[in-house]
C-alpha cells in the first residue's frame, strides 16, 4: 500500500515545481552561495608564488595533498584564500561530537533541543577559529620554508599576517556559506560544498581519462571496462544508501481504531551517510599535509618514511583509512540514535516490538540490530572507498574517480533531490487543503 507521500511524489510535474515560488527561491539561494564559493577558489593569497605550489601539488597528486586539493576543488593548487575549505570546521565538529559523548554538560546540553543545539553549534564555531588559525599559521610558515622561500615573495612578519587572515577569513566565510545554504537553500551547506569542489574538477577528469586511452596510456577496451565498473558502483550507492530494515511497530489502542494498520520504523542501514569518510579523509589530512609542505631537508627520515607509506595505494594508509571509516561509522550510529530512549519513547506511546518485551528487552533489541546494520554500512563503504584506489594507483586513472568522491557526490545528490521533494510535497499539500478550505467556502455559500 503505499503513502500518501508517495502518490504525491508520483504526480510531480515541472508545472508543480514552477509554482513552488519558495523552493526556486532557496534553489536560486543555493546555486548563488555555490557560484561565489567557486569564485573565492580563483583568489589568491597575496605574497605566494602559485607556480611553486603548483608543481608541489603534480609532485603530490597521487597522496594525501592530492585529495586535499580534491576536496578544495583546486584551491590548495592555485594558493587561494579558500586553500584550506572547510576542513577546520569538519575536524572542530568531530571533535565536538566526541566530547559530547564523554562530558556530561555537553551531553546535557544536547537533550535541550534547539538550544542545547545553538550552544553546541557555537562552541563549534569557535573551535573551527582555532583550528583554522593553526593550520594556518603553520602553513605560513611551511610557504617560507618551502624550496628555500621560492614559494613567497617577501617573507616575513607581514607575509605570516596576511596569509594567517587571507586563511582564516575564508574558512570562516565558508562555514557561515554552509550554515546559510543549510538554513536558507536546500541540503546540507558544508557537503554541498565539498561537493561542488570535487563535481568542478569532474570534467577535466574525465578528460584526462579518455586522453590516457587516446594516447595508448590505457586500452580502449580497459576504459570503457572501468567506466561500466564506475557506473556499477554508483548504482551500488544508491542501492545501499536507500536500503532501510523496518521494525514492524504495533499499537495496540491505534489497531482497534485504525482496523489494524501495520506500523514501521525504519532503520537505515548506512545511518552514517557521507559522514565517515570525510571525517577520515580529514583524520588523514593533517599529518600527511604538514609533512608534504615541511621543507624536505628539515624532515627527518623516518618522518618521510611515514609520509610516504601514507600515500594513496599504500599499506599503511589504506589500512588507517579503514579502521577511520569503521570507527566514526559506529560512533555516528551511536550519536545519531540512542535505543534507551527511543525504547522509552516507544513505551510512552503504548507501542512494543512483537515477541520483544517492553524495557531492558527492547534497548537489547535495538542495540543488536543497529551493530549489525552499521557493520553492514561500514563493509559497504570500506569497499566502496578502497578497491577503487587499488585501479587509481596501479593505472594512473584519475583520482576523482575514486570512491570517496561517488560517495559524496552520490549521497550529497540523493540528500539534496530528498529535500526538494520535501519541500515539493509540502508545497502539494498546501495547495490542496486550500482548494478544500474554498469548496468549503463555496459549499457554505451555496447553502
Amino acid at each position: 500500500m503505499t503513502s500518501a507521500v508517495e502518490r504525491l511524489t508520483a504526480n510531480f510535474s515541472m508545472g508543480a515545481f514552477a509554482k513552488a515560488a519558495e523552493l526556486r527561491k532557496r534553489i536560486w539561494f543555493t546555486l548563488g552561495a555555490l557560484i561565489i564559493y567557486r569564485i573565492g577558489t580563483y583568489i589568491p593569497v597575496p605574497g605566494v608564488d602559485a607556480a611553486v605550489i603548483g608543481r608541489l601539488l603534480a609532485q603530490h597528486r597521487d597522496g594525501i595533498l592530492g585529495m586535499f586539493n580534491m576536496f578544495t576543488g583546486g584551491a590548495l593548487g592555485r594558493m587561494t584564500i579558500f586553500a584550506l575549505n572547510i576542513m577546520p570546521y569538519i575536524s572542530a565538529s568531530i571533535i565536538v561530537q566526541l566530547m559530547s559523548t564523554a562530558l556530561p554538560s555537553l551531553e546535557a546540553l544536547k537533550k535541550e533541543g534547539e538550544r542545547g543545539r545553538t550552544k553546541l553549534n557555537q562552541y563549534t564555531r569557535y573551535l573551527t577559529l582555532f583550528i583554522a588559525i593553526f593550520q594556518a599559521y603553520g602553513v605560513a610558515l611551511s610557504l617560507e620554508n618551502m624550496q628555500n622561500g621560492a614559494a613567497v615573495v617577501n617573507p616575513g612578519a607581514l607575509f605570516l599576517i596576511t596569509c594567517v587572515t587571507s586563511l582564516v577569513g575564508g574558512t570562516m566565510f565558508l562555514m557561515w556559506i554552509g550554515e546559510q545554504i543549510t538554513s536558507r537553500g536546500v541540503g546540507n551547506g558544508i557537503s554541498l560544498i565539498i561537493f561542488a569542489g570535487i563535481v568542478a574538477n569532474l570534467p577535466q577528469a574525465t578528460a584526462s581519462l579518455f586522453q590516457l586511452g587516446y594516447t595508448g596510456a590505457l586500452s580502449p577496451s580497459f576504459v570503457l571496462i572501468f567506466l561500466c565498473l564506475a557506473a556499477l558502483t554508483v548504482a551500488f550507492i544508491v542501492f545501499m544508501e536507500q536500503s532501510y530494515r523496518r521494525i514492524v511497530i504495533q499499537y495496540p489502542k491505534r489497531q482497534m481504531m485504525l482496523g489494524g494498520d501495520t506500523n514501521y520504523m525504519p532503520l537505515k542501514v548506512n545511518t552514517a551517510g557521507v559522514i565517515p569518510p570525510i571525517f577520515a579523509s580529514s583524520i588523514l589530512l593533517i599529518p600527511a599535509t604538514l609533512i608534504g609542505l615541511i621543507n624536505e631537508k628539515s624532515v627527518p627520515g623516518w618522518l618521510s618514511l611515514f609520509g610516504q607509506q601514507f600515500g594513496r595505494g599504500h599499506v599503511l594508509y589504506m589500512a588507517f583509512y579503514a579502521l577511520m571509516i569503521v570507527f566514526f561509522s559506529y560512533f555516528y550510529a551511536a550519536v545519531s540514535f540512542n535505543p534507551v530512549e527511543t525504547a522509552d519513547n516507544l513505551r510512552k506511546h503504548g507501542g512494543f516490538i512483537p515477541t520483544i518485551r517492553p524495557g531492558s528487552a527492547t534497548v537489547s533489541y535495538f542495540d543488536r540490530v543497529l551493530t549489525r546494520l552499521t557493520a553492514i554500512a561500514a563493509l559497504y563503504l570500506v569497499i566502496v572507498c578502497l578497491l577503487p584506489q587499488i585501479l587509481v594507483s596501479r593505472y594512473n586513472i584519475p583520482f576523482y574517480f575514486g570512491g570517496t568522491s561517488l560517495i559524496i557526490i552520490v549521497s550529497v545528490t540523493i540528500d539534496t533531490v530528498s529535500q526538494i521533494q520535501s519541500h515539493l510535497v509540502a508545497y502539494q499539500y498546501q495547495g490542496l487543503m486550500r482548494k478544500r478550505r474554498n469548496a468549503q467556502k463555496q459549499r457554505i455559500i451555496r447553502r
